[in-house]
């Protein structure tokens, strides 16, 4: 993973922690969640306050998430907002903490001037058995806590506030005006400063999971859609009355569903022609071939022409493997009726040509969920799969990796935004 680590595709774009103050305070979060402090004179962190580096003096890529559920978190400054989650079971823990940091930014900002907000995102199952344990966590509420309990004082001093507004010989009460004065000397003036969150529980909705070698849950009005290992506990046992459960290898039946749940565009002219999203694919296809064809050659010289010159040298495989050809025609049938025959396509081709609504609220899982059949796009796999290209890369050659790391960073890096804005709408 050096080669990843060294052009920021893994573990990018994270903060470094090495203030003297802050690393006092993160690691009194750790002693809190009973883990060795650290004796690192620097590292950095994530949104949610995972460190690599912790992790790894630690032996432990789980010191944040011990049982897969219950995800703690560590905030040091309200900077971690804008900071990448490189570590998680469940694919909403981003925008999770993303949601508490922003419903509570104030908070958040009064606390870290003096403090360490940590805590967990509570998730009402303490481990994952089966998808029953999956089915039931319809909300997390994020329990939270501070080193120097800045939290509790502010708590504190605000009921002892209250009696005084409201019982009306309290001001008398010298131990109780003693005692708020020493609280205030710590939390500063609570009308001021709001050091108490105000919302701290949240919906879990559609949601990817690591858990079974990965799950998929979509929740619409009536029903809750599972996609998952048939071999899974609890596939077609939990809830049968209100779940759908679809096997994860059934790319028919996967493609109906997000068809008929409207979160995917069918390939259309008004969308694939600006976007260049067949040609992408089919190179992306193109180069695939090259790769388990000679996974060891030198692709350093793999530009379009280079391609076009294999692709004639190889015209016998390349029609046996059938993808590029594919893609090629329906280029043409788009260039010709302005749309595809979905039914006329294998369904294991279908999503090579379609991709997410763009403004469909789950349009980033089901991105996600595409990119899982077609493994030959890694930039997809890149942009929205990040465990699944991972676990690509191990696979790859080390003349294969360097290949992909170049494009990524030409391709993505250099402007992700443009790049899936153009390709995916978003």
């Amino acid at each position: 993973m050096n080669l990843l680590r060294d052009n920021e595709l893994i573990f990018g774009r994270l903060l470094k922690i090495e203030e003297p103050h802050l690393i006092v305070r993160y690691n009194k979060a750790l002693e809190a969640f009973g883990l060795k402090p650290t004796k690192l004179e620097s590292f950095e962190i994530d949104r949610t306050g995972f460190s690599p580096q912790i992790a790894e003096a630690l032996k432990d890529e789980q010191y944040l998430d011990p049982n897969g559920v219950n995800r703690r978190f560590i905030i040091l400054t309200p900077a971690q907002i804008e900071l990448p989650v490189v570590h998680t079971a469940f694919s909403n823990t981003s925008q999770l903490v993303y949601e508490f940091m922003s419903k509570n930014a104030r908070a958040i900002n009064a606390i870290t001037i003096k403090d360490v907000v940590y805590g967990e995102i509570e998730e009402q199952v303490s481990e994952v058995r089966d998808i029953e344990d999956l089915l039931s966590i319809v909300q997390v509420e994020f329990k939270v806590l501070s080193a120097e309990d800045l939290l509790g004082k502010a708590a504190e001093l605000g009921r002892l506030a209250d009696r005084v507004k409201h019982e009306p010989d309290t001001w008398r009460d010298d131990e109780l005006l003693n005692r708020m004065v020493a609280l205030a000397r710590d939390t500063g003036d609570i009308r001021e400063n709001k050091l108490v969150p105000e919302q701290v529980v949240f919906r879990h909705d559609a949601y990817w999971t690591s858990h079974f070698g990965g799950v998929y849950i979509f929740a619409d009005r009536d029903t809750t859609t599972v996609i998952a290992d048939p071999a899974t506990p609890g596939f077609r046992r939990s809830r049968p009355w209100q779940v759908s459960y679809l096997p994860k290898d059934d790319p028919a039946r996967i493609f109906r569903f997000l068809a008929e749940t409207g979160r995917i565009q069918l390939p259309r002219a008004s969308w694939i022609e600006g976007s260049g999203y067949l040609i992408h694919r089919a190179e992306m296809a193109l180069t695939d071939l090259v790769r388990r064809s000679n996974p060891d050659q030198d692709f350093s010289r793999m530009d379009p022409v280079w391609l076009q010159t294999w692709t004639h040298r190889n015209a016998e495989l390349v029609t046996r493997d059938g993808v590029f050809p594919f893609l090629n025609a329906a280029v043409r049938e788009i260039g010709q009726l302005g749309q595809l025959k979905m039914e006329e396509i294998a369904p294991h081709l279908r999503f090579l040509v379609t991709r997410a609504e763009p403004e469909h609220p789950d349009a980033w899982l089901t991105n996600r969920l595409i990119s899982d059949f077609v493994p030959s796009d890694f930039i997809a796999r890149y942009v929205f799969n990040k465990q699944g290209f991972y676990r690509d890369y191990e696979d790859y050659s080390e003349a294969w990796r360097e290949y992909v790391v170049a494009r990524l960073k030409t391709a993505y890096l250099r402007d992700k935004p443009a790049l899936r804005k153009r390709l995916y709408g978003l």
